[in-house]
């Protein structure tokens, strides 16, 4: 899958990082990464029977998008509302001994929870992946390694800080665990209404 292969790209920006941590007695490679990115608008316009919404952003940016069926709270958005947005995405990459020879695999959990009827529109959800991947070859003259998928795949990455390649070993194990979550509100500009945190 094309997400897999994204993943595994990211190895490559893991293994490029400088930092270390303390495995047994030996140190491999590990770094993570996170970002949150916020967004505020109100809601300018809305036409309940075609479900279009124009919504118009802080920095005075508009756009009109019709909203899905599964966005079931929607008669209870009026003009002048706030809708409030948050995503936030984590990447931790790290490489392990692998002792027990562990074969590489994959791993997803979603969860997702929206407001019930009724209510002002809000929604969160949470894709968490978690890959182990199995160290194939390293070849630190040509500043190289391969990494073995769960799906059998064997590709090869170059490495931006050798010395990263030298605090790995052949059969050590990359786990790579990415987080998603998306969380979303509307609420009244008078901030009376509850909100919660649509699908």
């Amino acid at each position: 899958m094309n997400f897999f292969r994204t993943l595994a790209a990211m190895v490559i920006l893991a293994l490029a990082a400088p930092l270390v941590i303390a495995d047994g007695h030996e140190t491999r490679p590990s770094i993570s990464a996170n970002r949150t990115v916020t967004f505020s608008a109100e809601v300018v316009a809305i036409d309940h029977e075609t479900r279009a919404v124009t919504l118009s952003s802080d920095e005075g940016q508009t756009v009109t998008f019709t909203a899905r069926d599964e966005v079931r709270n929607l008669a209870q958005v009026e003009a002048g509302d706030r809708v409030f947005a948050e995503m936030y995405e984590e990447v931790s990459i790290s490489v392990h001994a692998n002792p027990n020879q562990l074969q590489p695999a994959s791993s997803e959990v979603k969860a997702m929870e929206r407001t019930e009827a009724g209510q002002m529109p809000g929604a969160a959800a949470m894709d968490t992946v978690v890959i182990s991947a199995v160290v194939e070859d390293i070849n630190i003259e040509n500043n190289t390694f391969k990494l073995k998928m769960s799906d059998g795949t064997v590709n090869e990455f170059v490495a931006q800080d050798p010395e990263n390649l030298k605090r790995s070993k052949v059969g050590d194990l990359v786990i790579i665990g990415i987080t998603q979550a998306f969380g979303i509100v509307v609420q009244r500009p008078d901030g009376a209404q509850e909100s919660s945190t649509i699908k």
